[in-house]
């Protein structure tokens, strides 16, 4: 009978030979976090479809291997101090906790989430997997960051706003990475990773993505905006 960690092993196998996975940081990860426990009852036999799946309000749980390419991008390292921007299942929160704790060092993720029921949700799954020590759930306006924490090693967004969100670029610690997609609602989106070193701003087009909309002051205000 094949189990959920027999079907997890087979997906990072896929994700790792597809080069989507490149260190063991991520691999590790990826083979910790129990992925069928952020997902809806409903949708556990497909946890480990390297899909996007339904959760709830209308949004969806990224497909794995773009968990894996963000991940990456954003180099994480143990003690980092990591914000997200769109909390969702809390499954991506959980990867990044996990990486940044892994050693001594005890990095922190803080996450922000505007709908109310999701952010519920990920908390849920979050002390299901026993993976929220290190992870603070907000329930906010993701596109004006979270001030109090600030600044920020690294900062991941997993939806797609019109521009980068000044605030986070402000929030973001010098020498640290800001991973985006940004583009319209549902088409011509792009994921950009940006480098702040010295003041100096450097952005690098990475590829094309499908994104939920950033709903937000900075992002789109509601899901009829384009």
């Amino acid at each position: 009978m094949t189990t959920f960690d027999d079907l997890r092993k087979k997906l990072v196998f896929h994700l790792e030979k597809s080069g989507y996975i490149q260190t063991e940081k991520v691999k590790n990860a990826m083979l910790f976090v129990p992925r069928e426990l952020f997902v809806p009852l409903e949708r556990r036999s497909q946890a480990y479809d390297d899909t996007p799946l339904p959760t709830y309000g209308n949004q969806t749980i990224s497909a794995p291997h773009m968990n894996a390419m963000m991940c990456e991008l954003l180099d994480l390292h143990p003690g980092d101090r990591v914000l997200e921007i769109g909390t969702g299942s809390g499954y991506h929160a959980a990867l990044l906790g996990v990486i940044v704790s892994q050693g001594e060092k005890k990095g922190h993720v803080y996450t922000i989430e505007t709908i109310r029921e999701l952010a519920e949700f990920a908390i849920e799954n979050l002390k299901n997997a026993k993976l929220d020590e290190n992870i603070s759930v907000i329930i906010g306006d993701g596109t004006m960051g979270y001030k109090n924490a600030a600044p920020y090693d690294k900062i991941l967004v997993t939806a797609a706003g019109p521009r980068v969100p000044e605030p986070l670029i402000e929030q973001l610690a010098d020498g640290g990475k800001l991973c985006i997609p940004v583009g319209g609602q549902r088409w011509s989106q792009k994921l950009l990773l940006i480098s702040k070193n010295g003041g100096d701003i450097e952005q690098q087009e990475v590829s094309n993505v499908v994104f939920v909309p950033l709903i937000g002051k900075y992002g789109f205000e509601s899901p009829s905006d384009d």
